[in-house]
C-alpha cells in the first residue's frame, strides 16, 4: 500500500516553542490521518526533522509499504535524498532515525514543495503551537 505524506514542522522564534504537523492520505487522496505534537523549546530544523520522523513511523503502522513524502524544508529533502551533508549534530542523530525509519518501506520518495502548498500541515502545527504559546 502506498501513502502520501505532507509534514512540516516550525517554532516561533528559532529556537522557541515548535511543533510538528502531519498529514497522510491514501492513494484516493482521502486523509486518513492528521495530527501534530508539541516539541517545547526547539528549533525549526528539528521540529521539520520530527514531522517526518512522526509521519514515517505512523505510515508503517497503518501498513504503509511506500510512502511518497512532501515537506516544506529543503533542507531535510536534500539531506535524506542524499545530496546535502548533515554536519549538525542534533541533526545528525535525527537523520539517522529518519533514515532507518525510512529503510523499512519498500520505497521512500522525498520531494520538496513550496509553503502554500503545504497548507494542511502547516495548519495543524499552529493549531498546536496556538494551544501552548
Amino acid at each position: 500500500m502506498k501513502l502520501t505524506i505532507f509534514t512540516d514542522g516550525g517554532s516561533r522564534n528559532n529556537p522557541g516553542p515548535a511543533a510538528t504537523g502531519i498529514i497522510i492520505k491514501d492513494e484516493t487522496g482521502k486523509t486518513i490521518a492528521n495530527y501534530g505534537e508539541y516539541l517545547g523549546e526547539q528549533t525549526n530544523n528539528y521540529a521539520e526533522y520530527s514531522a517526518l520522523i512522526s509521519a514515517l513511523k505512523k505510515a508503517k503502522s497503518l501498513g504503509a509499504t511506500e510512502v511518497e513524502c512532501f515537506a516544506d524544508s529543503k533542507l531535510v529533502v536534500e539531506q535524506l535524498s542524499g545530496h546535502w551533508k548533515v554536519k549538525e549534530p542534533t541533526l545528525q542523530k535525527l537523520f539517522i532515525q529518519a533514515y532507518n525509519t525510512a529503510a523499512q518501506f519498500k520505497k521512500v520518495i522525498y520531494k520538496y514543495i513550496p509553503r502554500e502548498k503545504n497548507k494542511e500541515a502547516d495548519a495543524e502545527v499552529n493549531k498546536i503551537l496556538d494551544v501552548h504559546t
